[in-house]
């Protein structure tokens, strides 16, 4: 498994997470596939008792198998509890890219819809009163970059947008995109079956915060070649 590491320092390591590899498995997660932490533990073997869970070990945030970007890890257990307290808090600022498949019609926008469980499928949240359970707070803005408009297409093209997910809440873009009408181009949980892309176009690509020393840090993760090639393909 090949990760980039995009910063590092006494406390923490930040590394291009690549789409297709899980964080960390799981007691109900049983995969034969290397994950992120088998990937820490083996470079850095200390970080095990760091944390609070140790399937997770020095894990402080999380990013779906598919999702690829920026994700912090902790080296010790005064930064996991700094950064988790962090995220806990929305000191964090996160940026994403995402393709949608249709065309937006506003420049921007603001999705305040609660999320809870899907009672069809255990795997989805849902943004609507048809979801069980309690439902969370959960806040997304989007900024279009760039609108491709083809006529041939069933949705008559795909947006280009930055995310700016403002809580933290399990599948939150994709859940939002998909009920705003705009699914994320190759979601196959919350999109078509059937896409033109073979992973999901969501990429986690800057986070800026206080470091633990007071520094300010802005870390970038540039879009992957398959990502690229994809726009470069719809130019």
């Amino acid at each position: 498994m090949e990760i980039k590491i995009i910063y590092e320092d006494q406390n923490i390591i930040a590394v291009n997470k690549p789409a297709g590899f899980l964080v960390h498995g799981g007691e109900n997660i049983k995969t034969d596939i290397p994950t992120l932490v088998d990937w820490i533990l083996k470079k850095y073997p200390e970080i095990k008792k760091i944390g609070d869970d140790p399937l997770r070990p020095g894990i402080v945030h999380r990013l779906d198998k598919d999702t690829s970007g920026i994700l912090i890890i902790a080296k010790n257990q005064k930064a996991f509890d700094y950064f988790k307290e962090q995220f806990k808090r929305r000191k964090i600022k996160k940026i994403y890219i995402a393709l949608v498949n249709g065309l937006l019609k506003e420049d921007k926008g603001i999705i305040d819809l609660p999320i809870g469980k899907s009672k069809k499928d255990f795997r989805k949240k849902l943004a609507s009163k048809k979801a069980i359970g309690k439902t969370r707070e959960a806040l997304t803005e989007y900024k279009v970059l760039k609108r491709f408009k083809n006529p041939n297409l069933p949705m008559g093209g795909f947006t280009l947008i930055e995310v700016f997910p403002k809580t933290g809440r399990t599948h939150q873009i994709r859940v939002h995109l998909k009920t705003l009408g705009h699914p994320i181009v190759g979601d196959r949980l919350y999109g078509f079956k059937k896409d033109s892309l073979d992973r999901q176009f969501l990429h986690a690509s800057s986070l800026e915060f206080t470091n633990i020393d007071a520094s300010r840090l802005k870390l970038e993760a540039d879009l992957p070649d398959e990502l690229k090639n994809f726009l470069n393909m719809l130019n």
